[in-house]
């Protein structure tokens, strides 16, 4: 049977979504099987269809689906699949989301607003998901959103690995594009053994994707600066933050974030922006579209399959990230 990895009486199934099957194929490489065949199609009222063309019953299913445009149809998909493991029998589905949606709307920034990342973890454990694989959430506290185990993984330790090998650290500073990443990019700091910078900026609250850089705390004149954060949209934030950076009189501009969302226009600022590099993972699809001369695409299909492969085996996820980086 194609799509399912066995040991002993243990079955291992991988199933994709069609937002970025490139992905999964890579996962199911590194883990050394397949992706179980799926019908999926939508109907010509847009309702999705799928089934499973191998029996799952007993199984341990795991469900990959990223989160590019457009997000609520591959929402959807992933909660059609979900539904339609339950109801074959699988012993335990874990949704693999390397890119949580709906992870930005995690509070509530004033009155009448929902909290739609939490909506999103009930709607995945009605549809009959047991557990949550995502990387690099927006916020931390997402974890507490859904009644079961949820795996944050961080592609830390892949950008990083990254940087150590291609990048001089000895003029180099890790920066801060803003106050909500300052523990991030401290331990970015600690790790690499750099100086870390803080870029405090504030942002219009009635304007969408509208962002003000205020001053820099930490001296980049001179230096190599390193940007980080969890994910690139519009790239209003990291633009204004590179630029910012060389009027301080920054030698140059590294950019290294997790998920390359790259909402239009991001792709014309950041081709434009004085950033002499963009290194992402490829948790979201990346087209020839969204592709341009500075960028770095690092495959994050590793991470997540030992990931896979812990939960298969009943390990620890949390180990992986024990010394990393």
């Amino acid at each position: 049977m194609t799509g399912i990895k066995t040991r002993g009486e243990k079955r291992l199934v991988l199933i994709s979504g069609r937002a970025h099957p490139e992905l999964a194929e890579a996962v199911a490489a590194e883990l050394d099987t397949t992706l179980l065949p799926v019908d999926v199609r939508a109907f010509a009222s847009g309702e999705i269809y799928t089934r499973m063309e191998e029996s799952v019953r007993g199984a341990d299913a795991f469900v990959i689906q990223s989160y590019g445009a457009p997000i609520n149809e591959w929402l959807m998909e992933q909660l059609i699949m979900v539904d339609t493991l339950k109801r074959a029998s699988a012993k335990r589905i874990t949704v693999v989301a390397p890119y949580y949606p709906y992870s930005r709307q995690d509070k509530k920034s004033r009155g009448r607003e929902p909290i739609s990342a939490r909506l999103i973890a009930d709607l995945f454990k009605t549809a009959g998901a047991e557990r949550i694989m995502s990387v690099d959430l927006h916020a931390a506290q997402i974890q507490g959103f859904f009644d079961g185990p949820l795996d944050h993984l961080f592609a830390m330790p892949v950008l990083m690995e990254h940087i150590r090998a291609t990048v001089d650290r000895s003029n180099l500073t890790v920066v801060s594009p803003d106050m909500g990443r300052v523990r991030v990019a401290d331990v970015w700091s600690d790790n690499l053994d750099v100086p870390l910078a803080i870029i405090h900026k504030r942002r219009d609250p009635m304007v969408a994707n509208q962002v003000t850089v205020h001053e820099i705390v930490g001296d980049v004149r001179g230096r190599m600066c390193l940007l980080v954060d969890d994910m690139i949209d519009t790239a209003g934030t990291i633009v204004k933050a590179a630029e910012a950076l060389k009027a301080n009189g920054a030698t140059g501009v590294i950019v290294a974030a997790t998920h390359a969302v790259f909402s239009p226009p991001a792709v014309e600022r950041l081709s434009g922006a004085p950033i002499d590099r963009v290194i992402v993972t490829d948790t979201l699809p990346l087209p020839d579209d969204k592709r341009f001369a500075t960028l770095e695409v690092l495959s994050i299909a590793p991470l997540i399959a030992r990931a896979i492969h812990e939960v298969f085996e009943d390990g620890s996820v949390t180990s992986m990230f024990n010394g990393a980086a």
